[in-house]
């Protein structure tokens, strides 16, 4: 009779009686500490995913876990149907923070996307005075935004499409990255109510545009009197090196003061993830008073959305950044990164290029997206210690924890080049 490990017996049960909607690394985790995961086995990893950039503060913060815990004692959820006593001073520290006007709490980041699409549309009707049912939303090709059955609509993934329709119209895609596709869109059609546009496409394997495309994307869309909307649930809160990635190559410390060159003030910020600290569901989206005030109530809603305990542990998630002065450690160990694997790239025959921004960074193997190459290079690098996951097939996340330390990304570095060396030809 076979006798299998503890961690096989918790692979087979999610295999059982789960659906099989991901396909992890087959590593089951069951502890962790700042950059540092233990799987069931009390082997230790340090951790290159950070729950895709919502664990920027690192695995259960002191202080984030302690302030859970109080809330957690006194009051955990009312609903929107009363008021409690942190939704409105969570409101005011996040416009504060991030320099808008009004706040539309929800839980997770498709949620908030959602929120974001509705509110783009209603403010297309009732502002811009587009036709209704008529109002259109320009998307980039490559985009992920989330998995709800509006977003899919408009995915270029075909595995999150087919036989999920029929889908949401309303949509214009574009590439990423190309100015003059979305010049051509706005002049020819007078119904667009917002172009939606990651500041640097993650799932699509940290794709990173130009540095003036965010900029002149929201001077087209001043132009055309259309909303800029800016999806920052993975790039934002310190993960690129700056507080936003809208932010540019802004050293702002830790506070949005939007006073630098390089910043572009999108219409509507969705923010997630990191907002959570990595502990408890927390997404929102932020705009001016003029844009909010199109939704009015039953219009839109969320029992979970600004309850306590999020709202409580959002403030302290970016305390910490600005406290523990993140945004500036990854801009610096970003760069440091970079440097150290375009150095081994210089000879590898396996990784074509490195490309990213702070401790958002991947390594493009050199193998078509249908290659098992990348997804092999990631079991090696379970198998020395440090977590990674393949993206769009020949691609390599890293991103650590944002509270790594030099030393430790030093270790890390070394961890992945002599892991690809084994892949050398």
């Amino acid at each position: 009779m076979e006798i299998l490990t503890a961690a096989q017996e918790y692979i087979d049960l999610e295999r059982e009686k789960g659906a099989h909607d991901y396909h992890p690394i087959p590593v089951v985790l069951e502890r962790g500490e700042g950059v540092y995961l233990w799987d069931v086995e009390r082997k230790k990893y340090f951790d290159f995913l950070s729950a895709y950039s919502a664990v920027n503060q690192g695995h259960c913060h002191p202080r984030i876990i302690n302030i859970l815990q109080q809330q957690a004692q006194t009051l955990t959820l009312t609903s929107r149907a009363f008021h409690n006593n942190k939704l409105g001073v969570y409101m005011n520290y996040m416009t504060d923070y991030f320099g808008f006007d009004r706040l539309l709490p929800s839980n997770t980041g498709a949620e908030a996307v959602e929120a974001a699409i509705k509110i783009t549309r209603k403010w297309g009707y009732t502002v811009k005075g587009i036709e209704e049912n008529k109002a259109e939303i320009i998307v980039c090709a490559q985009n992920f935004h989330g998995r709800t059955s509006t977003i899919i609509s408009f995915s270029s993934d075909p595995g999150s499409k087919q036989y999920f329709g029929p889908h949401a119209t309303g949509f214009i895609t574009i590439p990423y990255n190309d100015i003059e596709a979305l010049e051509a869109v706005l002049e020819t059609h007078p119904n667009i109510a917002g172009f939606l546009v990651e500041p640097i496409q993650g799932e699509a394997g940290v794709y990173t545009p130009d540095e003036d495309f965010i900029r002149n994307a929201k001077a087209l869309c001043e132009s055309y009197n259309v909303l800029l909307i800016a999806d920052e649930i993975q790039t934002g809160i310190g993960r690129t090196g700056s507080l936003l990635a809208v932010c540019g190559s802004c050293t702002c410390e830790g506070h949005c003061e939007k006073q630098s060159a390089t910043y572009t003030e999108p219409d509507l910020l969705i923010l997630g993830k990191a907002l959570s600290g990595g502990t408890y569901p927390v997404s929102a989206v932020l705009t001016r008073n003029e844009v909010m005030d199109v939704i009015q109530p039953g219009q839109h809603g969320s029992t979970f959305g600004g309850n306590p305990m999020a709202c409580i542990i959002a403030m302290e998630a970016l305390e910490v950044i600005r406290d523990e002065q993140l945004t500036q450690n990854a801009r610096r160990l970003g760069k440091l990164f970079r440097t150290a694997l375009n150095d081994y790239i210089k000879n590898s025959k396996v990784v074509q290029k490195v490309r990213g921004s702070g401790l958002l960074n991947a390594i493009v193997i050199n193998d078509h997206e249908e290659s098992d190459t990348a997804w092999k290079i990631c079991l090696k690098l379970m198998e020395n210690g440090l977590l990674a996951k393949p993206t769009h097939g020949n691609i390599i996340r890293f991103a650590p924890p944002l509270v790594i330390t030099e030393s430790e990304l030093n270790c890390c570095i070394e961890i992945i080049k002599s892991t690809l060396q084994t892949f050398e030809p």
